[in-house]
């Protein structure tokens, strides 16, 4: 597993990461090592509040802790880097009950379905027995393709007529997985745009829905963002954390750039945690986010 989080942030090591040590390697520390440590920074999509003040805090280390050596800089990133991945104590997906409710938010074409068949499988080979909701029901090819995975993942699949009202499937897909005796639902939402506010009342349909059908649902709600979209996932995820209790990030085709800065952004600006990161094509290819092992892989 990890070497599985570090082959996927090899872009963002390489490219921005490796040139940081360097900055701070560079000799005596100046006012253009920290213009250059901003840079590079933002350049990987930490972000710029985000930016500012991890660099300002670095300043006042150095200040009082007499920092001079690149080995004493590098450390002290590290620290802080990791210091604001602040994990919660509990997960409520893996909490033990008789159904678990998960519903999984995000734009077109940010990896949501594919995400799903991935922790379909992940949560079907703990000893779960998981059940998809095709609730993205104004694109048949997001039925089709949720399908295809269900088939892939061998993970059950309810879904409905194209068009029809994804509230309805999503009531539909908690009666049939009870009756079924799975306990745990992955409800597709529809790939809306954050911009839509029709298809946003929808997506709070569904919650409600989730809400008065089963004990303290939805269990979680999970937004997949596409790394490679950086800042523009930031401003996704807002319009989406206004409409409906997210829960966590699921961080997808983090091996396709160089922006896995934008994970310390997520907690800071967005304040929710990542849950999982895509770290590849195939149906096995998502890690639990383990905040050690992602700094580790940052620097390699």
């Amino acid at each position: 597993m990890f070497k599985s989080i570090r082959d996927s942030l090899s872009k963002t090591r390489q490219s921005v990461f490796g040139q940081i040590a360097h900055v701070l390697g560079a000799g005596d520390i100046t006012e253009e090592t920290w213009e250059d440590l901003e840079a590079l920074l933002i350049q990987a999509d930490v972000g710029v509040p985000t930016t500012l003040a991890l660099v300002e805090t670095l300043r006042d280390r150095v200040t009082k802790e007499g920092l001079y050596t690149a080995d004493q800089l590098t450390s002290a990133l590290r620290e802080e880097l990791r210091a604001m991945l602040v994990e919660p104590e509990s997960f409520p997906l893996e909490e033990k009950r008789l159904l678990t409710v998960v519903m999984v938010v995000g734009v077109n074409g940010s990896g949501k379905t594919t995400s799903i068949g991935k922790m379909a499988l992940y949560y079907k080979n703990k000893g779960y027995k998981p059940v998809m909701v095709a609730g993205d029901t104004f694109r048949a090819a997001a039925i089709d393709q949720l399908t295809i995975w269900s088939e892939r993942a061998d993970v059950p699949i309810i879904s409905g007529q194209p068009g029809g009202d994804p509230a309805a499937i999503a009531y539909d897909g908690i009666r049939a997985t009870r009756a079924r005796g799975n306990n745990l639902l992955f409800i597709d939402t529809a790939g809306r745009l954050h911009t839509k506010y029709n298809l946003m009342k929808e997506l709070e349909k569904v919650y409600g829905v989730c809400k008065k059908s089963v004990h303290q649902a939805p269990h979680e709600v999970l937004l997949v963002l596409d790394a490679p979209t950086g800042q523009n996932a930031l401003l996704q995820a807002q319009k989406f954390k206004e409409s409906v209790n997210i829960t966590g990030v699921v961080l997808t085709k983090l091996d396709s750039t160089a922006k896995g800065g934008m994970v310390f952004a997520i907690y800071r600006e967005l304040g929710v945690p990542v849950r999982f990161i895509g770290t590849g094509e195939r149906l096995q290819d998502l890690a639990p986010f383990d905040a050690d092992q992602f700094v580790d892989g940052l620097f390699g």
